[in-house]
């Protein structure tokens, strides 16, 4: 195309643009809806395979699953123990019932038009995407604030680049995770609303929601409720947003506690929605309250003010549940056992190269686009606060990586503002700029549309590398799994829907295997579990490491004490390379060698396939003898 044919094109789009950008303006919650099922309906499309095989890959999501299946079945509203963990007296889940809701809902649907399996199915792919359009309407709507009425659809369209992020919203993905995030963003658009009461209320009502779900996002929502403090510090007004934010946390938190909390919860716990947690908002939003309507003039009183208060209600906490500071109440044991090798709950600097380029490439992005938008902003305060306030929960969360991963997919969504605003500002001075601007306007968009798509082609290009020059390309820190074939395979298959459901040959029993394993065994089969990876399972999962890791003789009791009637071992799990690795003479180790006590007794199913599993069943009247050495 020649330079004149270009400049023609851009004239005539150039006229078409403005009106075109109107009427989208005036209608882009509508056209965000529209994208969204769009969007919902190429995600389904793409993963009808996991759902038609009931893909939930982690563990959450197949307690969530089972979770919601007990509660249709009967399971009382605030009864939220797992009785098909380490029966008869079954597991404490710390979750809510909040979550639980438009899956049940959605499941009941779908079965009035197609069999109870498929509705799970249907149920378990769409229930993701629901939050989802709560947070594509959340950037869409800071987009609005902070590029104008045209800044919306880039903002609500990022999420598609921000592959960890959105990881959270793809189909069967059905726990908590998604919400949370979804909320912490509505959170933040409600601290930078220039309507103060409403954007007070929706940070509150948003921030009391995720506190209802969980805790995980605490962190971040303490900061939120922070910045709005700070803001009413140094701008006289800003208590029109602290005033109602105040009311609308303590009202709705206490009001979710009565609506959610589940039996166990109405104990003195950190990990959930608690009665301390109820009187901590409680307290907090009262001092806003009163913070709010005293006559205090003046950034500095008002700061001391403040100090006072804040003071008085960080230590009413510190001083009656000093436990709650940390993230976890498990003993030593259990932290160095099972948590430490989590890998989630490692800081980004122990992940793979792999992992954390294309996890950074969004936050440096933000980053860029944020210096450009602070300084586009300085004679403007209003823009300059809003930017300030979304700079620092974006800086806030990239830090967090270096405590732990679990923060990778909020430093992400937390950094497209900025990042989206940038390629906002690009686009429209290519159509806007002379010449050389947009020239540098281009080249800007390309190097967006680069770490944007970092993420799928950065695999691809270090096979290339590898291929073209037989060599890899050195690791920040290489992980076991990507180094192992056989470890990847493993855990693929043991957790698949025809391998586990053969079980169900068997009557009903609890079977001990890994804690990794014991979610997607109840939520696959009849059977029950001893365990899964949640801190309050903490005794439990002690236990399975104690069998796993000491000798033979010692494992069948701890089998006994759980009521275990079958072991099943997966070759090759991650999990299992732990106990290898840890315990190369434990029971674990000794049967991967093939060194199998005679009191385990070989258990045969039928099956048109190879079992990617062992199975055993526990003789325990069987006296205690040698290992014997079987061929495998």
């Amino acid at each position: 195309m020649s330079l004149k044919s270009a400049d023609a094109l851009r004239a005539r789009v150039t006229h078409i643009l403005p009106p075109l950008l109107a009427w989208s303006a005036r209608h882009w919650k509508w056209l965000t809806f529209l994208i969204w099922i769009v969007i919902a309906v190429a995600m389904v499309t793409t993963r009808w395979p996991a759902i038609h095989w009931l893909v939930l890959s982690d563990t959450d999501d197949n307690i969530r699953y089972v979770q919601v299946k007990d509660w249709l079945a009967g399971q009382g509203w605030y009864d939220l123990r797992q009785y098909r963990l380490d029966p008869p007296g079954g597991a404490n889940i710390h979750w809510s019932r909040l979550v639980d809701i438009p899956i049940a809902g959605l499941i009941l649907f779908f079965r009035a038009f197609v069999d109870q399996g498929l509705a799970d199915r249907l149920a378990c792919g769409i229930a993701p995407l629901i939050p989802l359009l709560l947070l594509m309407l959340s950037l869409g709507f800071i987009g609005r604030r902070l590029a104008g009425p045209h800044g919306w659809l880039l903002a609500a369209l990022a999420p598609l680049a921000a592959q960890m992020g959105l990881g959270m919203y793809a189909p069967m993905r059905i726990d908590h995770h998604g919400w949370q995030l979804a909320l912490a963003v509505t959170m933040l658009a409600g601290v930078i609303d220039t309507n103060r009461l409403r954007g007070g209320v929706m940070a509150g009502v948003s921030s009391a929601l995720s506190i209802a779900i969980g805790m995980e996002m605490i962190v971040y929502l303490a900061a939120g409720g922070g910045l709005i403090a700070l803001r009413w510090v140094f701008r006289e007004g800003a208590e029109r947003r602290m005033l109602p934010y105040a009311l609308s946390l303590g009202g709705a938190t206490s009001l979710c506690y009565l609506l959610f909390a589940s039996y166990a919860n109405r104990e003195m716990v950190c990990d959930a929605i608690s009665p301390i947690w109820v009187a901590v908002f409680g307290a907090a939003s009262a001092g806003m309250v009163l913070l709010s309507l005293a006559p205090l003039r003046g950034w500095a009183v008002r700061l001391a003010a403040g100090m006072v208060v804040g003071g008085a209600v960080a230590a009413f906490f510190w001083l009656n549940w000093p436990q709650c500071l940390s993230p976890y109440q498990i003993s030593p044991e259990l932290e160095r056992l099972w948590l430490a090798n989590i890998r989630e709950a490692k800081p980004i600097t122990a992940q793979a190269q792999s992992l954390v380029v294309p996890l950074l490439a969004i936050p440096v992005a933000g980053l860029i686009g944020l210096i450009w938008a602070l300084w586009d902003a300085r004679r403007d305060a209003e823009r300059l606060w809003a930017w300030a306030t979304v700079g620092l929960m974006m800086l806030f969360s990239t830090a967090l990586l270096f405590w732990q991963l679990r923060a990778g997919p909020a430093a992400q969504l937390l950094a497209i503002p900025p990042a989206a605003w940038a390629a906002h500002r690009l686009i429209g001075a290519i159509f806007t700029g002379t010449r050389r601007v947009r020239i540098a306007a281009g080249a800007g968009v390309a190097l967006l549309a680069a770490i944007a798509f970092v993420y799928p082609l950065y695999p691809q290009a270090v096979k290339l590398y590898q291929d073209a020059t037989g060599t890899k390309p050195k690791p920040w820190r290489p992980s076991a799994i990507a180094r192992n074939d056989a470890i990847k395979k493993a855990n693929g298959r043991c957790r698949t829907l025809p391998a586990l459901e053969v079980l169900d040959q068997l009557p009903p029993a609890t079977i001990f295997t890994m804690v990794d394993l014991g979610p997607r065994l109840i939520a696959t089969t009849h059977h029950s579990a001893l365990a899964g990876p949640y801190h309050r399972n903490g005794a439990t999962i002690l236990d399975i490491h104690h069998a796993y890791d000491g000798p033979a003789d010692a494992f069948r009791g701890i089998a006994a004490r759980h009521h275990a009637t079958y072991l099943l071992v997966c070759p090759n799990f991650p999990e299992g390379t732990i106990y290898q690795s840890r315990s190369p003479r434990g029971f674990y180790a000794d049967l991967m060698r093939g060194m199998i006590p005679n009191w385990l007794v070989p258990v045969t199913l039928n099956s048109g396939m190879t079992l990617p599993y062992q199975l055993y069943r526990i003789d325990y009247s069987a006296p205690g003898g040698k290992k014997i050495p079987q061929q495998r």
